[in-house]
């Protein structure tokens, strides 16, 4: 499974950006999509999570409310809309794929495939 991601940048807080990830493989090994998050100096973070159907999704409390999971089968693509941005969002956003079942991703932070991650930078 290969892994793209796009559409970081920089952003005022308060503003928006929508990430893509472009998934390319068996289909089957992305069963679950996913985004974490590191900043520098910081441990590699979980954000949200997708189930292929789009019914399960999960999210860090710190997320809840502004960040909004989504997916696209027939385009191969998951999405992260982000809004209302904070300084303490910025950092490089990953975008993960795994055959296994959502909550396993979500609790165990951990998934078979990676991206290479794009920037977000939040100015305050």
């Amino acid at each position: 499974v290969q892994l793209q991601a796009s559409g970081g940048g920089l952003v005022q807080a308060g503003g928006s950006l929508r990430l893509s990830c472009a998934a390319s493989g068996r289909s089957s090994d992305w069963h679950t999509m996913a985004w974490f998050r590191q900043a520098p100096g910081k441990e590699r973070e979980f954000v949200a999570a997708i189930g292929w159907s789009g019914g399960n999704t999960y999210y860090a409390d710190s997320v809840k409310g502004r960040f909004t999971i989504s997916r696209d089968n027939t385009k191969n693509t998951v999405y992260l809309q982000m809004n209302n941005l904070k300084p303490e969002d910025t950092a490089v956003y990953i975008c993960a794929a795994d055959p296994r079942d959502t909550i396993v991703v979500r609790t165990t932070e951990v998934s078979d495939y990676w991206g290479q991650g794009t920037q977000v930078t939040v100015s305050s």
